[in-house]
């Protein structure tokens, strides 16, 4: 004789872990795949061309920056240098480039010759833009004509 029972259970299909093996099944094949990539470029021995290196022409390099200190002395870049070490690295900055610019700070306390001197040695170099660095100040009582 048959046993009757009066709650009859719904059966569920339990997912999770076919959606663990799906997820598996992608990163394997993701991660196949980039080996694939990479084997593909390695697979001939291919010895590839050279070029010299290349500068950019469509940028105009900075100015160099000459201080002048109050006492003469003379820097370029952070360090002192004599007028014929300036002479020399102003004509390989020419010949880097042509079109070379220099700017020229000095001290508004100091000799003017010194100043006069750099200028002097920018032109042996034959660089022809070179410029004196100042600091405007606001005039408050200018007379008008």
């Amino acid at each position: 004789m048959p046993l009757k029972s009066d709650s009859i259970e719904d059966l569920q299909l339990n997912l999770t872990p076919m959606i663990d093996v799906v997820f598996l099944l992608i990163i394997f094949f993701m991660v196949g795949a980039r080996f694939t990539e990479e084997a593909e470029h390695q697979q001939f021995d291919v010895e590839l061309p050279t070029a010299s290196p290349v500068q950019t022409m469509s940028r105009q390099p900075d100015p160099l920056v000459i201080a002048v200190s109050r006492t003469g002395t003379v820097q370029i870049q952070s360090r002192e240098v004599s007028l014929e070490a300036l002479l020399s690295e102003l004509r390989a900055a020419k010949a880097a480039f042509a079109d070379q610019a220099v700017l020229i700070r000095g001290d508004g306390n100091g000799s003017y010759q010194s100043v006069v001197d750099v200028m002097n040695v920018c032109h042996q170099a034959e660089i022809k833009k070179f410029s004196l660095a100042f600091q405007p100040v606001e005039v408050k009582d200018a007379v008008q004509p």
